[in-house]
Order: C-alpha cells, then structure tokens, then sequence
C-alpha cells in the first residue's frame, strides 16, 4: 500500500514543480522585455532631439548661405543726350564769358552793369537749352530732363515712344518731348540711302558727295543702319517692354512727376528784370 501511495504523489509534486517553474519562466520573460520597452521609449525622445538639431543647423546654414549670397550688381542709368548741343553751348557760354568779361573790365557807364545783368540772363538760357537736356533710362523709371522741367516716367506708365519729326513720350495722359534725342531728317535720309545702298548690293558712298574715302569694303559697311534718334527710342521701347507691367522684369508702378527747373528759371528771370529796368532808366 505505501508503495501504491507513493507513485501518484511524487507524480502530483512533479507536475506541481513544472508548473511554479513555469510560471516563475514568464514572470522573467516579463520583467526581461520590460527594460527593453524602457530603453526604446526612452531612445525615442534622443532621435527626435537629434533630428531637431538637424533641421536646426540646416536651417541656420541656409539661412546664413542667404545672407552670404552677394547681391545682384546695379547698373548705372543709360544717359542719352546730343553730343552737337553739348558742344554749341560750351561754344556759345564760353563767348559771352569773354565778352562779358571784357565789357565789365574795360566798360564805362552802366556797361558793367547791363553786361551782367546780360550773362545773368544768357548763360542760364543756354545752359537750359544745350547743356541741361538728358535722358536718364534705368531699370524702375526713365526720367527726361528737359529745358525748364523734369519729367520722371515709372516704365509702367509708359503708353508709346515715337520718332516723327521729334522724340516724344506718352504717359500717364500727357505727352512730353525727349530734348535730349533730337530728329535729324537729314541723317534719317543718309541712313536710307545706305540701306537701299546695302538691299541692292552696292558698296555704300564715301567721303564727301560719294567722293574719295576708303576703297575697302568690310561687313560692318555692308550691314544697314539705324538712324541716331531712332536707334536711341528702340532702347527706350526694349526697356519699356521688359520694365512695364507685363514685362519680366515688371518695375513698380507709380505716377508721373513733373518738377519746374527753378535753378534755370530764377538767374533767367532775375537777369530779364534786371535788363528791363536798365532798358527802361536809361
């Protein structure tokens, strides 16, 4: 009997053994598995900071890549003006300076007086009317300075430019004439005859009257030409194209400005009065 009692409880203390190790196993799977989940939550936060940091320098190194970059380079304005009137009013001041300077060195009377009542008023109005016209055509506006104004054009108000028989600008409901790029009929007519020359295969003239000059024809010769005033408003019109409102490079729009030349007109006037009370008190 002790035998037959025996066999079934070494088997029940065997299973009863299997069971504690085996629930003693899990409970080590368990506390082994949870450091892991610690270390990967706790690895989640350093590769967010890490990617941070990342954007960070990146941001900082465009950033200062942006404001290393050089800036685009700015042109000056293109400056048109008449090269002839440039030189007839040196001539013409430099005349009345001598002539004024003799007479009120060696005049007698109100001479000295009348001469530079006269210088005060001629050497503005020549300087107004030689010297002072300009075109100044840059990339935001093109600003036409004239005789007695300046007329300052946002390329988007530009209407037209046109060459009749003198250059004008249309804007902003006004038209204003370029004194700076006179018409010169004469060399509009010379440079007709050279294309007409150049179409038919002829060799252009030279010298005076087609006579004499160099007999030696090249490429640039044979190639047909634009009259000055002309060639000068095709610039201004390419400007206006590319500068205007739906133009690449479309500058920003504003409004015509007209400014009195109060420096010309103040001296002139001055030395008109002073030339009318001498004329009329003598």
């Amino acid at each position: 009997m002790t035998s037959e009692h025996k066999g079934p409880e070494r088997r029940e203390g065997r299973r009863e053994r299997e069971r504690e190790g085996g629930a003693v196993s899990e409970r080590e799977r368990e506390t082994s598995s949870e450091p892991e989940g610690e270390s990967a939550s706790a690895s989640e936060p350093v590769s967010g900071s890490a990617s941070d940091s990342a954007s960070d320098s990146a941001s900082g190194s465009a950033s200062a890549a942006a404001a290393a970059a050089p800036e685009p380079p700015k042109y000056a304005d293109r400056c048109y003006r008449s090269p002839s009137a440039i030189a007839g009013g040196v001539v013409l001041i430099a005349l009345a300076v001598w002539l004024g300077a003799d007479a009120v060195l060696n005049g007698t009377g109100r001479t000295p007086v009348t001469a530079l009542a006269g210088l005060l008023f001629f050497v503005p109005s020549v300087v107004a009317y030689t010297l002072r016209p300009a075109v100044f055509a840059g990339a935001e506006e093109m600003r036409v300075r004239n005789p007695l104004r300046t007329i300052t054009v946002p390329w988007p108000s530009v209407e037209s430019l046109q060459a009749g028989y003198t250059s004008e600008v249309v804007a902003g409901g006004g038209k204003y004439q370029l004194w700076a790029i006179p018409v010169s009929l004469r060399a509009r007519k010379g440079v007709q005859r050279h294309n007409a020359r150049v179409r038919a295969g002829e060799p252009p003239a030279r010298g005076f009257l087609g006579i004499g000059g160099q007999a030696v024809t090249t490429e640039a010769d044979m190639a047909e030409k634009r009259a000055t005033s002309d060639q000068a408003i095709d610039e201004l019109r390419e400007l206006a194209l590319r500068h205007g409102v739906d133009g690449p490079d479309a500058a920003p729009a504003g409004e015509v400005t007209v400014r009195w030349a109060y420096e010309v007109l103040v001296p002139a006037l001055l030395g008109a009065i002073a030339l009318a009370i001498l004329f009329a008190t003598r």
